[in-house]
């Protein structure tokens, strides 16, 4: 139970750290082009990741009228599982979240699935 919360709370830093690692890019981006760059949300854009993450859940979904509306909507939702599931499999330190002598295959395995997602 604890190494399952241990994973959940580490996921869900790393996707928190990648919004951050975004709104870094986007602002020096905007300094090589001479821009100010996100401002428009809290001090210094400091909110902006979440406000972004807001409106992409805020969108709506266009699909098709003769498509499978089951395909459109899975295949998100699968490569973001994937890509979730790839996490603990990393070698990101001395202990693995996941340590197991099949890590590097399982990594190949998961990770060549991915393409499935894209393929939809």
């Amino acid at each position: 139970m604890l190494d399952s919360i241990n994973i959940f709370i580490s996921l869900v830093s790393i996707l928190i750290s990648i919004a951050f690692f975004t709104i870094l890019e986007r602002k020096l981006l905007s300094y090589i082009q001479l821009r100010k760059g996100p401002n428009k949300v809290s001090i210094l854009g400091i909110l902006q990741p979440f406000s972004d993450a807001i409106k992409l859940f805020n969108k709506t979904i266009t699909i098709p009228t003769n498509s499978n509306m089951m395909l459109i909507l899975f295949s998100p939702i699968l490569a973001f599982f994937l890509s979730l599931i790839l996490w603990p499999l990393l070698p990101l330190s001395q202990f693995n979240m996941i340590d197991s002598s099949f890590n590097s295959l399982i990594l190949f395995i998961i990770s060549s699935l991915s393409v499935y997602a894209t393929m939809m």
